[in-house]
């Protein structure tokens, strides 16, 4: 069986890298197995190019073990159109040259539902990793490409119960989902104990005397950043909550852009690793370059709590137990509210002052882990697609 896996964006390279391993596992306890009625699974990794920079692509292929992929389309950046017509001109090259059995897809980037829509037309099967997550928001360029892909996909698996019934609310038949739980909780299980080394508490003066508290930030959406009313409504509940704790940003390219733009710079204050320090007595809005996923996963681990608009950051403070504050009035991931630790804030200003204070005196909740999300999906998935039902 051949497969192709294919990554796109910096969110599915945490996605891929378990199921390489689940490949490399299965076919190690193949060669090794007496009985040989099981298929070695060949598998390629197509790179589609849609972000590509050092930060936000090559270290996280060095930090996740991910191996260099076989073949990189370079598509670059561009419109939502120009991205998905370029991922599928040069995707549907690949296929008609390798010719796979499956064609692996992972998350909701524009790369995504390009790959699957290219396999599908091409009648090569496709499987869809985290399949049935919706916001129910058509605005998220995001939820437009879930919908799509899970239409045309033959293997849909999913993180969670609720994304199996919305799966069978749109017609998807049964025989096709498949709950194997959230590949990004392999990524988390597997790496937490690896960037425990990880000295950016240190560089930053995170410990050894200074600050032992902070927030750290992420945002990104264009719905946040794209707008300006929105971004100045988030701004300012930032700087009233960096007057009580400080707060990390490792900052996204685009996210830089706009704050520049709206006039917002002079509230954030950069700071590089290694030279600049923060203290006990220093708080406020500090904006670092993008980091790699052991240095992220470390200061997420011991923030006090984390602001976001991130989707696989809702899961895996879920599973850390890690107060979420998510900007946003919709996510896709509900089991994170009902379950974890996450609760929805959007722009509201003084509703997200208010929650970061509540932590901050205290209030944590009791998270419950949710069924299957155990560090073992990408072998339950690969164990479906090689049709393997022992490796004795």
């Amino acid at each position: 069986m051949k497969i192709i896996n294919v990554v796109g964006a910096r969110p599915n390279f945490m996605k891929i890298s378990p199921i390489i391993r689940a490949i490399d596992s299965h076919n190690n306890r193949i060669q090794s197995s007496i009985r040989k009625n099981n298929s070695i699974l060949e598998s390629k990794l197509v790179h589609t190019g849609q972000h590509y920079d050092y930060k936000m692509s090559r270290v996280f292929f060095e930090e996740l073990k991910i191996p260099k992929p076989d073949i990189h389309l370079g598509v670059g950046p561009g419109s939502h159109a120009e991205q998905t017509g370029n991922v599928m001109i040069e995707f549907e090259k690949i296929l008609s040259k390798e010719k796979p059995d499956l064609v692996v897809v992972v998350g909701d980037v524009n790369s995504t539902f390009s790959c699957a829509i290219a396999a599908a037309k091409l009648h090569i099967s496709v499987a869809h990793v985290e399949a049935g997550l919706r916001s129910f928001d058509r605005l998220m360029p995001e939820e437009i490409n879930r919908v799509l892909t899970d239409a045309i996909s033959d293997y849909l698996f999913t993180p969670s119960s609720d994304a199996d019934e919305n799966l069978l609310n749109e017609g998807i038949t049964e025989d096709k989902i498949f709950r194997v739980g959230d590949v990004m909780v392999d990524s988390l299980l597997f790496n937490l104990e690896r960037a425990k080394g990880s000295t950016i508490l240190k560089d930053l003066g995170l410990e050894n005397g200074s600050v032992t508290n902070y927030s750290l930030l992420t945002m990104h959406r264009p719905s946040n950043v794209d707008d300006r009313e929105s971004l100045s409504k988030i701004v300012e509940a930032l700087k009233e909550i960096s007057k009580a704790i400080p707060i990390i940003f490792p900052i996204h390219p685009r996210t830089r852009k706009q704050i520049k733009h709206f006039g917002f710079r002079k509230h954030f204050t950069n700071i590089s690793r290694n030279n600049s320090k923060i203290t006990s007595t220093k708080h406020g809005l500090y904006c670092i370059e993008p980091l790699g996923y052991l240095d992220f996963l470390k200061l997420m681990s011991r923030a006090k709590f984390i602001l976001t608009d991130s989707g696989g950051i809702q899961e895996e403070t879920t599973v850390i137990g890690q107060p979420c504050l998510t900007l946003r009035d919709t996510t896709e991931r509900p089991i994170t509210l009902t379950q974890g630790t996450n609760v929805l804030v959007h722009n509201d200003t003084q509703r997200i002052i208010d929650e970061a204070s509540l932590i901050m005196n205290g209030k944590r909740t009791n998270p419950k882990c949710p069924d299957l999300w155990d560090g073992k999906t990408a072998e339950r998935i690969i164990r479906i697609v090689s049709n393997c039902k022992d490796y004795d």
